[in-house]
């Protein structure tokens, strides 16, 4: 059984810091692509940044303009784990984030139906 499972969300002040972690379980992780996006309310789900199944290979980690230079996606393939590190955090990031992984482990993948499993998501809530 597959299961991913997010930790880290909260409130916290505009400017502020947040580390979200994702463990996951039941798939060969170190196969598999990562994802974070995010879902605020009355809105789509959107794509926040991606790392390819081994963060060290060289391949390209990619993010949501929105992001860039705030964000910071890694993985421990040991720990079976991604993590999404949020600096300067803005009131519009407020929204539940979700992990997710896709088997095709590379590439530039930014839509939701291209990931294979999901987590429950974990609420990030920055206040101004």
């Amino acid at each position: 059984q597959v299961q991913l499972v997010e930790s880290g969300g909260g409130l916290v002040q505009a400017g502020g810091s947040l580390r979200l972690s994702c463990a996951v379980s039941g798939l060969t992780f170190s196969s598999y692509a990562m994802g974070w996006f995010r879902q605020a309310p009355g809105k789509e789900r959107e794509f926040v940044a991606r790392v390819p199944m081994s963060d060290w290979s060289g391949l390209s980690r990619y993010y949501t303009d929105s992001v860039k230079g705030r964000f910071t996606i890694s993985r421990d393939n040991a720990k079976n784990t991604v993590y999404l590190q949020m600096n300067s955090l803005k009131p519009e990031d407020t929204a539940v984030y979700y992990c997710a992984a896709d088997k095709l482990g590379f590439g530039d993948r930014r839509v939701a139906g291209d990931y294979n499993y999901w987590g429950q998501g974990t609420q990030v809530t920055v206040s101004s």
